[in-house]
């Protein structure tokens, strides 16, 4: 069986998009879903403490897990270039010294991440009542960190090879297995937080399997034993373009775990409404990321071949696609606002009114600033797909700076109320950054080619 892959260099640039994206859209909208799901059992089978327990771990696993996701898409970028160039050699070249690069960051993130995990709890005031399981979960993810980046890379590659579909089956095995075994854990066994943790590192270990095993089955693949040769060279590139796209996303994820130790403050009730609202967060950018990665291939593939005229028909293309996603993804989620918190907490329970509450005013600020999320990664995806990964590294820095501003700073004028209005403007800030730099550098990376197609 041939894994089929997709030339963007040709066709029309929006349904292009449109066709890689969807499988993906449906890929990553059912990661969360499943995700979701380990939560609302956390939550709805241990209780508002333990749901509690996991939020407030939340910014330091994705301190970890946006570094390997941003690390291996950057390095996924080069694959699409060749892929355009019909470039195999140096394609499979990338591939192999891709793999040793992001093994590499994996095991010095794993074992940084073991034995500060218990310390980073205590110094962000996590509530006391919630530290010990918020310990075991946060441990436990981290011991699955070579195991989440050898599954994202797999993807990455595959997508950048125009192979959305085989991240789609992967993501369905990874969701039902999760699932069952999270009834299984955490239901049945009462293993609590730590059932949730070792289900999913089970079930990313699973998709990393499937997602080997149809690499194996694509034709330009080719990895004897001496493009395994280290390749410092291409190990140099690889690292000085993704790093600062890695760097970029530590930034952002320090800034969210200092906000966090703000959040703690609040009490575990409060961390619980926040933290019901942070898993939906994952469901309302979940277009955007499949958006941007459809955006990343397609500009990436033209950009290598020379198709300067496609790339700007392309931009146009994704600005439309990303406002239209973010309009129909807050609709939604406002209407079934009610709902969608009541899957995490029940208002019966010990401090679920007062969780949901906060979950409320939350949500809706996220809702009305959607459109400005959805547009970040059109800018980002097509200064990184031209080799500027700079701007991205530097929107993550007004992230950051946002973010302990009003949550430290701020947070002490204002009060409470300013912990909701900080994600939406660390947004605002992200999309300036990257914006601005694009308009102004354009000319300069893509010439004066028209958008004409």
């Amino acid at each position: 069986m041939m894994i089929k892959t997709t030339d963007m260099t040709v066709g029309k640039p929006i349904k292009l998009i449109l066709q890689f994206a969807l499988p993906l859209i449906i890929t990553n909208l059912g990661q969360q879903l499943y995700m979701i799901v380990d939560a609302a059992i956390v939550g709805r089978g241990v209780g508002v403490k333990a749901l509690a327990a996991v939020g407030s771990a939340d910014w330091i696993i994705w301190l970890f897990l946006w570094t390997v996701c941003v690390l291996t898409q950057g390095f996924a970028t080069f694959v699409s270039r060749y892929f355009g160039e019909k470039n195999f050699t140096e394609l499979n070249r990338t591939i192999a010294m891709s793999t040793v690069l992001s093994v590499a960051f994996a095991l010095v993130l794993t074992l940084a991440g073991v034995f500060t995990a218990k310390p980073l709890l205590l110094l962000l005031d996590t509530p006391q009542d919630i530290i010990d399981s918020a310990a075991i979960y946060l441990i436990t993810m981290i011991a699955g960190t070579v195991v989440v980046t050898l599954y994202n890379l797999a993807a990455a590659i595959l997508r950048a090879l125009g192979d959305s579909k085989t991240p789609l089956v992967a993501m369905i095995i990874a969701a039902v297995l999760n699932i069952g075994l999270d009834l299984l854990f955490v239901v049945v066994l009462k293993l609590g937080v730590f059932g949730a943790a070792i289900a999913s590192v089970i079930s990313q270990l699973f998709s990393f399997f499937y997602c080997l095993v149809q690499i194996k089955n694509i034709s330009c693949i080719f990895l004897p034993r001496e493009m395994w040769q280290l390749d410092f060279t291409r190990i140099k590139e690889l690292f000085f373009f993704g790093f600062p796209l890695a760097l970029q996303y530590i930034v952002i994820s320090l800034g969210g775990v200092i906000l966090q130790s703000t959040i703690n403050l609040q009490g575990s009730f409060f961390v619980a409404g926040y933290t019901a609202v942070n898993k939906l967060y994952g469901l309302l950018e979940c277009s955007a990321i499949s958006l941007g990665s459809a955006f990343s291939t397609y500009f990436a593939q033209n950009f290598g071949a020379g198709r300067n005229d496609r790339v700007l028909s392309g931009v146009r293309a994704s600005f439309l696609l990303s406002v239209i996603a973010a309009a129909v993804v807050a609709l939604l989620t406002m209407i079934f606002e009610k709902n969608l918190l009541q899957f995490f907490l029940d208002p019966s329970m010990e401090g679920g009114f007062e969780a949901m509450q906060t979950g409320k005013n939350y949500l809706v600020l996220m809702c009305i600033n959607m459109p400005v999320l959805y547009l970040i990664y059109v800018y980002r995806h097509i200064l990184q797909a031209v080799g500027n990964s700079l701007w991205s590294m530097l929107s993550g820095f007004a992230e950051f700076i946002i973010r302990v501003s009003m949550g430290k700073f701020l947070f002490l004028i204002l009060g409470v109320n300013t912990l909701y209005y900080i994600e939406p403007a660390a947004w605002l800030g992200a999309l300036v950054t990257v914006m601005i730099p694009y308009y102004i550098l354009r000319k300069k990376y893509l010439g004066n080619a028209n958008d004409n197609i």
